[in-house]
């Protein structure tokens, strides 16, 4: 009888002009008195059930949330203490956690902790510190330490490598620090990031603490690292995987190419210059290069130097199918990783330590990894 009052109290409630949801709302009121209903019943039978003598003792009072607003629930107790509710255990302050998903979801996507602020307000008619959001995204920071650490294949067919650079706040003052990503390529044929690190600097020295990462991790090889021209990085790779093949990213050499070539002969040197990385084969490519020489070799000794000195590991891919080819002779795909870090930190001027940085990226990384989407950070090829 006491439920059915309760209800025929809601509709007139409603009726009388009341709000459904927040502090004060109908449905809000609704459920504390199911909750405590419930948490009664719960008592009972533990009373019930209990082998030595008890009895209730009163209740206490705490503040929860829910999905419809907050509201004070009395939590009844037993004089021996024994009694452990389960519906709202003692330490729970919310229904669900679905707060807290709600803002790791944002979170993952990249807005700002006011606007996080801003849209649980909304939904739950409740503000949420900056602190607590903290707090709640703070939660991924143990599982990505346990991801950075994970076991991988002993095989990989591909890999890529790639520095993206943020600003970041240490001893008082803005630095800029690289966050190094590795995609691979397993033996399904699904891409998947296998780590992100952190320092100062892109350099050689640190690619090799990268790849010993990696070693020590359970990987045995790497058929092909796909890679930029980062001075020292291929003979990191060969120090830690010494049968891996290197092939240089040919977008960056040709990027780094016009640098040096006057703006009135760039459209000119591009077309002489297309024969050579579109060739069919690596005879044809290596006859494109000679003849690019004998053209602009006295103009921009510098740029074809560059290009025979580099040849070997930027002509790896010739020996490959068209289809292979495409996938390797570029670090677009882990490009595409570091355009979507972008955007999820396009909001971001800087950052105030390594942890704020990581938890985002590792947040995004979760939040493509559960879509499967095209262009996202891991996705089936």
């Amino acid at each position: 009888m006491t439920n059915q009052f309760n209800f025929e109290d809601a509709v007139k409630a409603l009726q009388a002009g009341k709000n459904l949801n927040g502090k004060d709302g109908v449905l809000t009121g609704l459920i504390k008195r199911l909750s405590e209903a419930a948490l009664q019943a719960e008592l009972e039978q533990h009373l019930a059930n209990e082998p030595q003598p008890n009895r209730k003792n009163g209740s206490s009072s705490k503040t929860v949330k829910s999905s419809v607003g907050s509201f004070e629930l009395d939590t009844p107790s037993d004089r021996n203490g024994s009694f452990e509710p389960q519906l709202v255990k003692k330490n729970q302050t919310a229904l669900t956690d679905d707060i807290d998903q709600k803002i790791l979801s944002m979170f993952s996507m990249g807005m700002s902790y006011r606007d996080i602020n801003k849209h649980i307000e909304d939904m739950y008619c409740m503000n949420v510190a900056t602190g607590m959001i903290s707090a709640v995204t703070d939660k991924l920071i143990p599982e990505l330490k346990a991801w950075q650490q994970r076991l991988l294949d002993s095989h990989y067919p591909i890999v890529w490598l790639d520095a993206i650079h943020y600003k970041m706040k240490e001893d008082g003052r803005y630095i800029s620090k690289a966050v190094y990503t590795l995609l691979g390529l397993n033996i399904h044929g699904k891409k998947e990031i296998l780590g992100l690190h952190l320092s100062e600097n892109e350099g050689a020295n640190y690619w090799l603490s990268v790849l010993t990462d990696l070693n020590n991790r359970g990987v045995k090889d790497i058929l092909i690292a796909c890679i930029d021209g980062l001075t020292g990085s291929p003979e990191a790779i060969k120090t830690i995987f010494p049968e891996t093949e290197i092939q240089l990213c040919i977008v960056h050499q040709i990027r780094n190419s016009m640098k040096y070539v006057a703006s009135k002969n760039q459209k000119a040197f591009m077309a002489d210059l297309k024969p050579v990385y579109r060739a069919p084969t690596r005879e044809a490519a290596e006859l494109a290069l000679d003849e690019l020489d004998a053209k602009w070799g006295g103009s921009y000794p510098l740029v074809i130097n560059s290009w025979r000195n580099k040849w070997h590991n930027l002509s790896a891919y010739f020996k490959y199918p068209e289809h292979i080819r495409k996938i390797i002779y570029t670090t677009n795909a882990v490009e595409a990783v570091h355009r979507q870090f972008r955007k999820l930190t396009k909001t971001k001027g800087a950052f105030p330590n390594e942890n704020s940085l990581l938890k985002l990226l590792y947040a995004g990384i979760l939040n493509a990894t559960e879509k499967y989407t095209i262009g996202a950070f891991v996705y089936l090829s």
